[in-house]
């Protein structure tokens, strides 16, 4: 079953090369959809993949790369009609 979810990860998550990490976990898990950089120093991710793929990645967020220090994990459903081919840095 395919699950697609909007996920904002604060904390100290900028600067840790975060996105890059992201990526390769979810390059890894089969994942597609985004991660970038928002204004206000939070990181944006669109998943879309199979749902316990999904899930791992979110997991994953709640930890990070060594250097980030995670406090929140907001993760919501998303419904996009754009069509992911890979996962990508924007």
């Amino acid at each position: 079953m395919s699950e697609c979810l909007h996920i904002i990860v604060k904390g100290r998550v900028q600067g840790v090369y975060f996105r890059a990490y992201t990526q390769k976990q979810a390059v890894k898990l089969n994942v597609k959809g985004f991660v970038r950089n928002l204004a206000d120093g939070s990181v944006e991710i669109v998943a879309n993949g199979h749902a316990e793929d999904v899930q791992k990645l979110v997991a994953w967020c709640h930890k990070g790369p060594m250097l980030a220090k995670v406090s929140e994990v907001i993760v919501n459903p998303h419904n996009s009609s754009e069509h992911f081919e890979l996962f990508e840095i924007r």
